[in-house]
């Protein structure tokens, strides 16, 4: 395989990676939260919102890494053998669509972070927190999963194409 696809492999690898511990992060705060809140009778005010920007950044983080590892789409009720013209065909519309999608929602979405970046917004909590942060997740998150449907799509095609070879 090319240096592009070991790349957008190891990319999406440590994304995923990074996801899981986001998403270990949040169910350490929460369960702190509910032992103050129910124990001690004394809640946080940071700890939902923390939360939900932690679910935002993980869910976007971990987009690629299931491309890669083929959880994110799953098409096999027509096309179940591998190899095939009819089974690359699909796959190669389902990655083109998907690449489509991320490149409209990167170029929008570093638009709107831009302007939030640029104008100062902020969330509209009690933490107040600068609206640039959870806008960023939104365009990196797809532009991480448009590297690895482009690495997918040349994967797909190569003539060395077997999924064992990804390791």
């Amino acid at each position: 395989m090319g240096v592009f696809v070991r790349f957008a492999d190891r990319l999406s690898e440590a994304s995923g990676r990074l996801a899981a511990w986001v998403f270990f992060a949040i169910g350490l705060i929460i369960t702190y939260e509910v032992v103050l809140r129910y124990v001690f009778t004394a809640p946080t005010i940071w700890v939902d919102e923390t939360a939900r920007i932690g679910q935002i950044w993980a869910t976007y983080l971990a987009a690629a890494f299931a491309l890669k590892h083929r959880e994110l789409i799953v098409i096999d009720v027509a096309f179940r053998k591998p190899g095939t013209l009819a089974r690359k065909l699909t796959e190669t519309f389902a990655l083109l669509v998907i690449g489509l999608f991320c490149c409209v929602t990167v170029y929008y979405g570093f638009g709107l972070w831009l302007d939030a970046t640029l104008r100062g917004h902020t969330t509209d909590t009690v933490l107040a927190l600068p609206a640039w942060f959870t806008d960023a997740s939104v365009w990196l998150g797809f532009a991480l999963l448009a590297v690895q449907a482009g690495a997918e799509f040349i994967r797909l095609w190569s003539p060395r194409s077997s999924r064992e070879e990804k390791g």
